[in-house]
């Protein structure tokens, strides 16, 4: 996905950002963010990569169990298609209102005043 923001330069800009309405030069405001804050901004970035990996899980299990069942394959039934379709929509749903809450606010940090 080309269209897909990465966090930590999100959250580097945001920093700087911060840094430069406090009246700091980056590299000193960097430096004042310590290892804690850089570690919890990984976290937060693997967060959200690990979820949008088992929202990418469930859609390829959803359409792998549909092309089973579309072939005739006896082990699959058109419940659990149902199942894993509704579960992989829900997840697809939740995502992209996570992103979408996650873009208003870079946009109101965006906005705010310096």
């Amino acid at each position: 996905m080309t269209d897909r923001v990465d966090i930590s330069m999100v959250l580097n800009e945001m920093r700087a950002l911060k840094a430069r309405a406090q009246g700091f030069e980056p590299a000193t405001a960097a430096k004042d963010i310590g290892p804690d804050a850089v570690q919890r901004g990984a976290q937060f970035q693997q967060l959200l990569t690990d979820a949008v990996d088992k929202v990418n899980a469930l859609q390829k299990e959803s359409g792998s169990l549909s092309t089973a069942y579309d072939t005739g394959d006896p082990n699959v039934t058109l419940t659990q298609v149902v199942v894993a379709s509704e579960k992989a929509g829900v997840a697809f749903e939740a995502m992209s209102e996570v992103r979408n809450r996650l873009v208003n606010a870079y946009e109101d940090i965006m906005n705010m005043p310096i």
